[in-house]
């Protein structure tokens, strides 16, 4: 496949970026002769982050690059020697390792939902063990963010959304990986000129208030800035006073710099304030001085929730800066995603595995599966998702009937459909078989994927469940695991 070069972000090896217990899990595996076992895993999630309808999926590429990239250098091997706990013959192992697993994912961009798998691995036991911890940081921290990226970005209501918050993120991978999620999530940009330079994504920002105070006053530190970027001229105009001297001043080095030279101005910026009380007067101040087209930028603390309040108030915002409550996910910061063991090998028959629990959110999904989609032909809307066996097709020529696996008397037969399977092959035995897609194509993959939810599902409050059902012979074998169990 034509795989694209790792970005000069990513060139560390990553292979021991992983929990201890998975080390010492595989060198288990191997003294016991289970290593070479085939398992097959399941990343799942059980919750969607502030009570929203559907999550994003994002973080497939940086999966992609470290799977492609895992070994174990000479010193990674002499670390593990001299912590004496690992036979001599699993650390030549190690330094011979050749990923072969066979893996599939949701691509980045697809809306998705709780205890639907949306990674799958095949492989030795050892290999699919071992990387548990990178698909669960990678996955679940981007997927995180494109998913509160893009209600912050539903909140606007058309208005575009910038993506402030580097120097707020828990790290420099988080500042940078947030805002490739971001950007997937419907953000236009960010500030992150890193994240420009290796995703192409377009990086943002004008001036600080430093700018404005380091000149002696705020007309001088205006009109400099326009002068050096007159085609880009977007003023800060609450260091002092926004209405009083702010805007004023704006005004004033549009007129004196900018309209001689036959140049509009490209906005406003207000960092501070009442900004809905504000924007409405400097709309007005703008438009009674001949700059109708000038736009105003928000920022400072936004998030879904201050955004849509502004708009309904009747904020004059073109577009947003959102910072640390976007690249934190601050309201709901944790994306649980786990990755359990769903299935092994014996003697050439997939035989079920699965997780009980008295908590019976926490039961997982047995047997190796594939993940469809049924969309209604007419409208274009998602109907359900439905979890199969990996040997099932649903045929969308002919009726299908799903069902609620909880409450199993809720029944519906869906007709006049299209039965999409969502999970793409990543890799087989071990070789990359899957191109990746551009940051601009899974954005739009993104937007047009949401489009096909039902708005009961998009709510911010109290969305509607959106249906993720099994198929009969899968339910039929989960219950007689659970009865095996004595549930």
């Amino acid at each position: 496949m034509n795989f694209p070069a790792t970005t000069s972000f990513e060139r560390n090896n990553l292979t021991m970026l992983t929990d201890f217990y998975e080390i010492t899990m595989a060198n288990g595996f191997f003294e016991t002769g289970n290593g070479d076992r085939t398992v097959y895993f399941d990343m799942f999630f059980r919750r969607i982050p502030d009570g929203g309808g559907y999550a994003v999926m994002a973080g497939v590429e940086q999966l992609v690059h470290y799977l492609n990239n895992l070994s174990f250098t000479d010193e990674d091997i002499a670390y593990l020697a001299e912590r004496k706990l690992f036979h001599p013959d699993f650390l030549e192992y190690l330094r011979n390792f050749k990923f072969s697993c066979d893996v599939w994912a949701v691509p980045e961009g697809t809306p998705i939902f709780p205890h639907e798998p949306i990674v799958t691995v095949r492989g030795p036991a050892i290999q699919a063990q071992f990387i548990e911890t990178m698909i669960l940081l990678t996955i679940n921290h981007q997927t995180l963010i494109a998913t509160k990226a893009n209600r912050i970005v539903r909140a606007s209501e058309g208005r575009a959304v910038m993506e402030f918050g580097s120097r707020r993120a828990q790290g420099y991978d988080g500042a940078v990986y947030g805002a490739r999620a971001a950007y997937i999530g419907g953000c236009i940009g960010t500030a992150c000129t890193l994240a420009d330079r290796e995703f192409n994504i377009p990086a943002l920002g004008t001036m600080a208030h430093s700018w404005v105070q380091l000149f002696d006053n705020e007309l001088e530190a205006f009109k400099a800035y326009a002068r050096t970027y007159p085609h880009n001229c977007v003023l800060l105009v609450d260091t002092y006073n926004v209405l009083k001297s702010g805007i004023p001043n704006a005004i004033r080095t549009f007129n004196e710099v900018l309209l001689p030279q036959g140049i509009r101005p490209a906005g406003i910026r207000i960092d501070s304030g009442d900004i809905t009380y504000l924007s409405k007067k400097a709309r007005k101040m703008l438009d009674e001085a001949g700059y109708p087209d000038c736009k105003i930028t928000a920022s400072n603390a936004l998030d879904e929730h201050i955004i849509r309040g502004m708009i309904r108030q009747g904020a004059q915002i073109d577009s947003f800066g959102v910072g640390e409550r976007l690249i934190t996910a601050a309201s709901d910061p944790v994306f649980g995603g786990v990755y359990k063991l769903a299935a092994i090998e014996e003697n050439g028959n997939i035989v079920p595995r699965i997780k009980v629990s008295e908590n019976v959110a926490k039961i997982t999904n047995p047997c190796f599966k594939k993940l469809w989609r049924l969309y209604d032909r007419e409208t274009g809307k998602a109907i359900a998702d439905v979890i199969t066996l990996h040997d099932e097709v649903i045929d969308d020529t002919n009726d299908y009937e799903i069902f609620d696996p909880e409450h199993i008397w809720k029944r519906k037969t869906v007709t006049n459909f299209r039965a999409v399977e969502l999970q793409k092959q990543l890799f087989k035995n071990g070789e990359c078989v899957y191109d990746l897609p551009s940051a601009d194509t899974i954005r739009e993959q993104c937007r047009e994927q949401v489009n096909t939810l039902w708005d009961e599902v998009l709510r911010f409050e109290n969305p509607h469940r959106y249906y993720v059902d099994l198929s009969h012979r899968l339910w039929e074998e989960k219950q007689k695991l659970l009865a095996s169990y004595g549930h």
